[in-house]
């Protein structure tokens, strides 16, 4: 039974995927807005209805991996090593994710991004995606102290200071990957690419660290 819910399974990943690789393929061809579900399915030799069923938003079609992406922060805190402050998890995370060219940072390539660019659904929705990123960052913040309790002597209540904190970074996070995007546009390589933006990753966890001050426990961490 298990090797027949395993195959099963498997089945179903190529079929999400056989989707998602004719969708995108279409998107870059004639444009996002200007494709139909019908033609995707068409090309993926399925149903309509499968698409639908795999793919509820058309735009997940084309930023398929949103998922990784929303909870790609708050993970990479909740999963840091004992001891490990928040930001420096975020920094390393980063750091390995910009090393390997990720398309959760960014690195999609110069035709897939043009396509995002010149769609306002896509561009929207990636937007949106980007709040939810950090609405997920608050929460994993919050969870890393829940003990923190209210004290009126120093000011605002800790409970603002997680998304304050989330805030913060989310804005640094949105710059690196639109420069990411910005620098493919243009032209450049990954390789150059990541050269320009280590040593700008780096100054922006500078600012961080310095707007976030030194001590993890002022900012309900």
């Amino acid at each position: 039974m298990s090797n027949e819910l395993g195959l099963r399974e498997s089945k179903k990943q190529e079929t999400r995927q056989l989707i998602s690789d004719r969708a995108t393929r279409l998107f870059i061809e004639q444009g996002f807005e200007r494709t139909t579900i019908a033609e995707i399915a068409t090309a993926a030799r399925v149903a309509k209805k499968t698409v639908t069923n795999y793919f509820p938003r058309k735009e997940d079609l084309a930023l398929d991996h949103h998922e990784a992406f929303t909870q790609g922060l708050a993970r990479a805190v909740a999963e840091r090593d004992p001891g490990e402050e928040p930001l420096t998890a975020l920094g390393r995370t980063f750091r390995t994710a910009l090393l390997e060219h990720s398309p959760v940072v960014g690195f999609t390539g110069p035709a897939f991004a043009r396509m995002v660019a010149d769609s306002p659904t896509l561009t929207a929705r990636l937007r949106e995606l980007h709040d939810r990123r950090e609405e997920a960052l608050a929460e994993a913040l919050a969870a890393a102290a829940p003990d923190a309790t209210p004290d009126p002597a120093s000011g605002p209540a800790p409970a603002i200071a997680p998304r304050a904190a989330a805030a913060l970074i989310a804005a640094a996070d949105r710059l690196l990957f639109r420069r990411i995007q910005e620098l493919t546009l243009a032209g450049r390589a990954d390789e150059q690419i990541e050269a320009v933006l280590l040593p700008e990753a780096d100054h922006l966890r500078a600012l961080l660290a310095a707007a976030l001050g030194d001590d993890p426990a002022a900012m309900g961490w």
